[in-house]
Parts: structure tokens; C-alpha cells; sequence
């Protein structure tokens, strides 16, 4: 169906990447009014099928994207040619929507819940503004640190993406705001737990979005709705003004559409902010021209152990393809054992519940009946695990690293595996009414994204083409710290070789 507002035919601008439109209003082919009003009618669309947003803010989408429009004929004007950082910024006039777990000026994020909005508890803060790693005020009044660069690079919001209540759960439902549904098909999950980040994204409602990760909470969303989704090496993105779950562990991360819209995105928001103790100070390097130096001579390791080890036969074709593929385009195929990743993921586990619930123990003690009983329970769960456990995991983590690295990365350049081992499950069998099966499938869903959360290891999950249901499958591919431009290489050259098909327009028509 044709969008309202936009172009028809093959012409709507938001089947274009991040990358293709930000050129095309610096060169006048396209105005940010235009952009953002075909946005907002495909926002308005994929809410209906997938209820990924939970806020639409459009009058103030189109103020903002009327003043971009100013900026950019200005900078026509005036002779430059619009594209370079000293005249324009590189996202000037896109309009984009981040999950809601993001302080913005003059707006507080729901965090997924509806906790948040009643009377706080003698302090006034929300369990989200408790981290060690963000003492700063920010939130009240200014934007998060990587929400105020997106902004400094001309993009600007039309709403806010609906998640996991309090980001605590991998499939996408919510008590509070209503499930989010898989783009491809509703009745299954979209993942989590930036479950709106990934459905909107594929359905073209926004360019970009960025969204957290803790246990999958970016590859999952990515791989069920085939998109890419990026879990950054561990302090590589500043935190300020987003919400914690479990400050030791979490990390920020974007998903977009393509390699492309990756490195552009990463490239804005990347590098140490002054406000963030935990985020590193390494400079910047160039992903975009990491984009363009290919895998001739990388060595992609395939794990003799855990990854593939609940892997249906579906799911580990689908990686086959895709290593067949790179190895076709220059790269090397070795095999390797990995430590025990088993093990790395109870101590994820015990260090996640531990730090969740004590930024929770406030909201608990004073609401704890505005939480819904699912994610009560597992901001709970802190409560039955040890400090001595807590803080063993702490210290192992370290050394664990250095072993995995050391095995692993002295043999491959990077690891791979499926996101998700098991296709994408529906959003009834993974129900809080669903029964014991419903915990063993939870527990498959992180089963290859957890052991890098703990690891603080950088992990990309990039489409692996449709199963035999017509739903998404992705390939995961992880390296050492700070080597998010070898896992950009990958994801480029894949995407070249194996394009993931377009989620057809029909799948906007009214249920």
C-alpha cells in the first residue's frame, strides 16, 4: 500500500537506508518535512501491526524537521556543497525514535512501565537514576549523552519505542503498554528487550535506533525482525542519562538496516563523554572506511562447543550459508574450542539480578504493586543470590576475559554462531501464562548472546535470510575488545553477498 504523504511506488523514502536519505536532503532531493511526514504515516503503520511505539510526538517531529529544512537551504545557498562536517551535520533532517529508556529534554521515559510515573520514593528518583555509573542530574532537564549527539548531527526525534518493562525480559511483552509484536508476523515475539527498536526499524519507521543490551536485549530484537543490532565492546558508548539494569554489564547499542547506517550511527555517538567514569577514552577510530577494507585473509572461528549446541538444523544451515559466503569472499574457516561459556553465563546471571534488584529494592519497598507480577519477580530475584556469589563473579570476570581472548582470538578474528538457536518463538508459548516450557525457550533465546555480556566482548547479529515460516534468522559474529570494525567488515560483505529480503508492503495492510 502507498504510504500517506509519501512518494508511491517504489519511491517511499522510508524503504532507503540511513545513509541514502541524510545525502539526499544535504543534496535538495528530498526535504526533511517530506521525510519526516512519511515517517510519522509509517510510524502510524507499524504501530498498528506491532505496537512498537509508545509515544508519537509529531507536531513537534515536523517543527524540528521545518527548521532542518531552513538549515539545509541555507547551507545550499551559501555555496557548500552540504555534506561536509564544517557546514552541515551528517544527519541533518533525519528523523529517528530511540527506545524509551532515554532521558530527553522537557520529556521522562517510561522505562516500559508505568512505575515510573507515581510518586517516587523519599528520595524522588527513579530506580533507572540510581547507577554508580551516571551520578550526573541529567534527565530532568537535558538529553542523554548519546540522544544529545544524534541530535548534534541534525537528527531529531518523532517519538519514543515501547520495551521490556524495565528492560527485564527477552521477548517483547509488556503488561504495562502492551506487547510489542515480531514485524515479519505478530503472533510471534519481537524479542527483547528493545523489542519496539527492532520491529520499528524493520517496518521503516525509523532510520536508526538505539537501544540497550544486558543479555541480547539489542542482537535478540535485531535477529527476530532482520535487522542488524550492535552490543558495543563494554564502555565503548557513555551510558549518561539512560537507564541501568545492571550498571557492571549493560551496554548501549544500535540497530539499523545495514552495515552502512551502522558505522554511521556508531561514529556519532562512539567515544568517552567526561560523565561516564566507565566509558572508555580510546580515540574514535574510522568505521566507515573500516566498511570498505573487505575479509580477505580473516579468520571466522566456528565454536566446537555450547553455541551450536541447542541450534536447530534450520538455524545452523543458515550459518553455514553465511560462512560459506564469507569464505567464498576471501575469509579463512578454522574451528575452535571456547572456554566455558556455560559457566560465564550463571555469572552474567548473578551479577545482572544482583545489581537489578538493588536499584530496584526502593521502587519495590514503596510500589512494588505497580509492577507487573512477571518483572516484580525478576527484580526480585537479586534477593536469593549470595554477596559472596555477587562479588565472585565480579572478580572472575577479568581473568575469564583474558582466558577467552587469550584461546579464541589468538586462533580467529571472530567467533560465530546464531543469535537466536531456535526460531523465533510465539509470543503465546512464551507467555507469562504459558507454562514450565515457556522458561526452557527464555533460557535458548540468550543461550548464545549472554557469555559476551559477561565478557564485555563486542557481538553483531546480522540477518541470515528467512526460515521455512517466513520468519527471520541471524548469524552472530563476536571479536576482541574494541574491534567493532572487524565485525562491520563481516556484516558489509555478508549483506553484500546475501541480501535479507524487504519486509513485502502488504504487511502494513490493517489486521
Amino acid at each position: 500500500m502507498t504510504v500517506p504523504g509519501a512518494a508511491s511506488g517504489g519511491d517511499d523514502p522510508c524503504d532507503l537506508g540511513l545513509v541514502e536519505v541524510a545525502a539526499r536532503l544535504r543534496d535538495g532531493a528530498l526535504s526533511s518535512v517530506a521525510l519526516t511526514e512519511a515517517a510519522l504515516a509509517r510510524a502510524a503503520q507499524a504501530q498498528a501491526r506491532t505496537n512498537c511505539f509508545i509515544a508519537l510526538e509529531p507536531d513537534a517531529a515536523l517543527a524540528a524537521a521545518r527548521r532542518a529544512d531552513q538549515r539545509l537551504a541555507e547551507a545550499r545557498g551559501s555555496g557548500g556543497d552540504g555534506g561536509s562536517r564544517t557546514s552541515t551535520p551528517p544527519l541533518l533532517g533525519v528523523p529517528l525514535a530511540h527506545k524509551d529508556m532515554f532521558h530527553q529534554a522537557g520529556r521522562r521515559p517510561t522505562y516500559g512501565s508505568r512505575v515510573a510515573g507515581v510518586e517516587a520514593p523519599s528520595d524522588g528518583r527513579a530506580p533507572a537514576d540510581r547507577s554508580p555509573a551516571d551520578r550526573s542530574p541529567a534527565g530532568r532537564s537535558e538529553n542523554a549523552t548519546l540522544i544529545a549527539r544524534l541530535q548534534a548531527a541534525g537528527a531529531h526525534p518523532i517519538g519514543t519505542l515501547n520495551m521490556a518493562e524495565f528492560a527485564l525480559g527477552a521477548t517483547g511483552h509488556n503488561a504495562a503498554f502492551g506487547d510489542c509484536r515480531n514485524a515479519w508476523n505478530p503472533d510471534h515475539v519481537s524479542g527483547g528487550s528493545s523489542s519496539g527498536s527492532g520491529a520499528a526499524v524493520a517496518c521503516g519507521a525509523t532510520f536508526a535506533s538505539l537501544g540497550s543490551d544486558t543479555g541480547g536485549s539489542v542482537r535478540i530484537p535485531a535477529s527476530a525482525n532482520g535487522v542488524l543490532g550492535l552490543k558495543p565492546t563494554y564502555g565503548l558508548l557513555p551510558r549518561t542519562g539512560s537507564m541501568k539494569l545492571a550498571p557492571s554489564i549493560d551496554v548501549l547499542g544500535p540497530i539499523t538496516r545495514s552495515a552502512d547506517d551502522m558505522a554511521c550511527v556508531l561514529q556519532a555517538i562512539a567515544g568517552a563523554d567526561g560523565r561516564d567514569p566507565l566509558a572508555s577514552r580510546r580515540p574514535v577510530p574510522d568505521y566507515a572506511a573500516a566498511l570498505r577494507r573487505g575479509i580477505e585473509g580473516l579468520r571466522l572461528g566456528i565454536p566446537r562447543n555450547h553455541f551450536f549446541d541447542v541450534a536447530t538444523a534450520e538455524l545452523r544451515g543458515a550459518v553455514e550459508r553465511c560462512v560459506a559466503a564469507l569464505e567464498g569472499a576471501g575469509a579463512r574457516v578454522v574451528e575452535v574450542d571456547v572456554p566455558d561459556v556455560a559457566a560465564m553465563s550463571e555469572l552474567s546471571r548473578a551479577v545482572v539480578y544482583s545489581e537489578a534488584t538493588a536499584l530496584h529494592a526502593p521502587w519495590l519497598r514503596a510500589r512494588g504493586d505497580r509492577y507487573t507480577p512477571q518483572v516484580r519477580v525478576r527484580a526480585s530475584t537479586g534477593l536469593g543470590i549470595p554477596a559472596p556469589a555477587y562479588l565472585a563473579a565480579l572478580q572472575l570476570r577479568l581473568p575469564l576475559l583474558e582466558r577467552f581472548v587469550g584461546e579464541v582470538f589468538s586462533r580467529c578474528d571472530a567467533l560465530v554462531s546464531p543469535t537466536l538457536p531456535i526460531p523465533v518463538p510465539r509470543r503465546d508459548e512464551t507467555d507469562v501464562g504459558s507454562g514450565e516450557a515457556m522458561w526452557a525457550i527464555l533460557a535458548k533465546l540468550v543461550h548464545c548472546t549472554a557469555p559476551f555480556n559477561y565478557l564485555g566482548l563486542p557481538a553483531i547479529s546480522v540477518p541470515a535470510g528467512l526460515d521455512a515460516r517466513g520468519l527471520p534468522m541471524g548469524v552472530q559474529y563476536a571479536a576482541r575488545p574494541f574491534a567493532e570494525g572487524t565485525l562491520l567488515r563481516i556484516a558489509a560483505v555478508q549483506e553484500h553477498l546475501l541480501p535479507m529480503p524487504r519486509l513485502p508492503s502488504a504487511a502494513f495492510a490493517q489486521r
